[in-house]
This record gives C-alpha cells, sequence and structure tokens, in this order.
C-alpha cells in the first residue's frame, strides 16, 4: 500500500491476445517505457499480460511472443489497454467475450483507465464499456463497429478519442498519438514531448485529426505548405493572417487552404489554435510568466482569449492547468467525461 507522499509509478497494463499485431503490442511499451521525473524515476510501470497463465501467445507473424504473466495482472492496473488483435473469435464476429476473456476483465478495478488501439476497441465494446460513449477504430473497419455495436457513438474520421477513463484510437500510427496524448494528459506537455522527440515522432496530432486524408504524401512536383507551417510556428506571437501564410508559398489562399487540409488533415486556422494552444500548455508548465504574458507569447493576445481556447481544447482554465503540472501531480482529471481531442 502506497503511503503518502511515496512515490509509486503509474502502472499500465497491456493485454496481449492471441493473433495481436507486435507492433501495435510494442506501443505502449515503447511510450510509457520512456518517461522519467527529475529524480530519474520511471513514471510509469508497463507490464504485458494474457488471458491465461504464463506462455505463448500468437501473433499475426510467423513467430509467438512468450508472456511471462497471467490476468491477475489487471487487477493491479491503473491504466489497461488493449492493442489489435486478428483472432478475436467472438468477440469480433459475434460481438461477445469469450469466457477467459470476460474473466480476465472482470479483473479490472472500477475507475481504471482503460484504452484501446485499433480493433482492440472491439473488446471494450463486447465488455460493454463503450455504450452510450464516442468511440472510434481503424477506418476500414468502423462501418462494421457500429452495426456490431449500435449503442457506441462511432466517429471513423478521428484518431482517437478521449472520454475521460476510457480512450480508444484508430490504427497503428494513432496508437502513438493516443500513448502520447496519456503521457501529455497525466505528465504535461514536456514530458510528452520528450518522449516524442526520443521516438522520432511529431509530439502532437489532435486527435480529430483525419484518419484518412487522401493524399497523405504529396505529389513530388507539386509546392507543399511546409514552409508556410514552419514560418508561422516561429511567428507564434504574432497575428498570423490566412493570406500571410498562403504568401510564404506563392500560394491563393483557395490553392493554399486546399492544399493545407490535404496534407495535414485540418483547416490553417484550426493547425494555428492548436499549435497556440501547445504553446500556452508549454510555458504553464515551464515559465513563471503571467498569464496575459503567456497569452501573448503564445499568441492568444489577451488571458481571457487564452481561457476560453485552452477551456475548449482541455477542459480546464489555464491557472488549474497550472497549478496541477507545477505542483507535480498528473492531468487525469483533467480529461472528464466528453472530452475529445
Amino acid at each position: 500500500m502506497t503511503t503518502a507522499g511515496e512515490f509509486r509509478p503509474h502502472r499500465v497494463a497491456v493485454l496481449a491476445l492471441d493473433g495481436l499485431l507486435p507492433f501495435e503490442l510494442g506501443i505502449p511499451h515503447r511510450i510509457f517505457g520512456r518517461p522519467r521525473d527529475a529524480r530519474g524515476r520511471y513514471l510509469y510501470e508497463v507490464v504485458t499480460c494474457s488471458v491465461r497463465p504464463p506462455g505463448p501467445v500468437e501473433t499475426d507473424a510467423d513467430f509467438a511472443v512468450y508472456v511471462a504473466h497471467g490476468p491477475e495482472v489487471l487487477a493491479t492496473a491503473d491504466t489497461v489497454i488493449v492493442p489489435a488483435s486478428y483472432e478475436l473469435g467472438p468477440v469480433y464476429d459475434e460481438g461477445r467475450l469469450t469466457e477467459e476473456l470476460a474473466a480476465a476483465l472482470a479483473r479490472v478495478r472500477p475507475g481504471t483507465r482503460l484504452a484501446s488501439i485499433c480493433t482492440g476497441a472491439y473488446v471494450l465494446a463486447a465488455a460493454g464499456r463503450l455504450d452510450g460513449r464516442p468511440a472510434t477504430t481503424h477506418w476500414a473497419d468502423a462501418e462494421r463497429f457500429q452495426r456490431m455495436f449500435p449503442k457506441v457513438e462511432v466517429d471513423p474520421d478521428v484518431l482517437f478519442i478521449d472520454d475521460g477513463d476510457v480512450l480508444t484510437s484508430a490504427g497503428v500510427a494513432a496508437g502513438i498519438d493516443l500513448c502520447l496524448h496519456m503521457v501529455r494528459r497525466d505528465f504535461g506537455t514536456a514530458v510528452a514531448n520528450d518522449v516524442a522527440r526520443r521516438t522520432v515522432v511529431p509530439p502532437h496530432r489532435d486527435g480529430g485529426q483525419a484518419q484518412f486524408i487522401h493524399r497523405p504524401v504529396p505529389d513530388p512536383q507539386l509546392a507543399t505548405t511546409t514552409a508556410a507551417r514552419a514560418w508561422a510556428l516561429g511567428r507564434l506571437h504574432e497575428p498570423i493572417q490566412l493570406r500571410d501564410m498562403a504568401e510564404q508559398e506563392a500560394m491563393s489562399v483557395r490553392t493554399f487552404t486546399r492544399r493545407f487540409r490535404e496534407e495535414v488533415g485540418t483547416s490553417p486556422g484550426q493547425w494555428l489554435t492548436q499549435q497556440r494552444v501547445e504553446r500556452a500548455r508549454h510555458l504553464l508548465e515551464s515559465t513563471d510568466l503571467s498569464m496575459d504574458q503567456v497569452a501573448r507569447e503564445s499568441g492568444f493576445g489577451t488571458a481571457q482569449s487564452m481561457r476560453q481556447h485552452l477551456q475548449a481544447a482541455l477542459g480546464v482554465t489555464p491557472t488549474a492547468y497550472r497549478r496541477t503540472f507545477r505542483s507535480g501531480g498528473g492531468a487525469e482529471r483533467h480529461g472528464g467525461a466528453g472530452t475529445r481531442r
């Protein structure tokens, strides 16, 4: 039992099911296995478990993985993550849990945070954990998922959904986005950005970004919006108009807006707001600047404007956000029901 003030890492249990995708099984270990506090202590403990006693678990590749822990680990977890599997059996075919999977999930303590990567959402839905809640999965499975689980509010067009104590993500790389989001929610932007740098991935892709962009890799013969984005990031504290960004690429506003959405998956205005929110979060966590100064430095102009944008994006005020992270606490309480990013 942890006494007041005693350090205990947040325990993440990763449930390995037969037919699992090795890449997605490794995502939680890669992301949650990195963060440390100022004293060098790991902030998370990641443990892989099976629904059976220790032993091999089949993958969708030409090898199995040996899992050293059984379902009893689920009873000790603060967060349980269910990666994708291609052999979910009745879970996928009929929308119901097997007896051993139901028994395993019954061990999860009330209040434990649940998350899924890709088709792992089928497991949460079959367990009734997504009824009446927003959720997502891989875009190619979304229509079938909705038919199978009509009580779930399926959104096929986002990378991940944070509904407080239950989070779901789309396939593969979206699992990285989801795990980084949870690190950011728990320990702040600076910690998540450090993990992203070490993993060599973008530090933040908004959950509302589209899963499927029709031209994800621009034609090399066509101009891109990369230079405009870099230009804007260096001037977030200044007023930036759409035409200013378009001029950086020598495009008309209409062409630039279309090309930007094709490449990034969101509008230039939405992207700018996201970047300013991230800038404000970083300053709130890492500096003693006043609210007015943070607002100016992040491009919101006034503290009131910053307050409105952070409240919309994070569900908390700038003052509450700073108090949480400057006092060393996590941010799990920020992601209340209905929070979606």
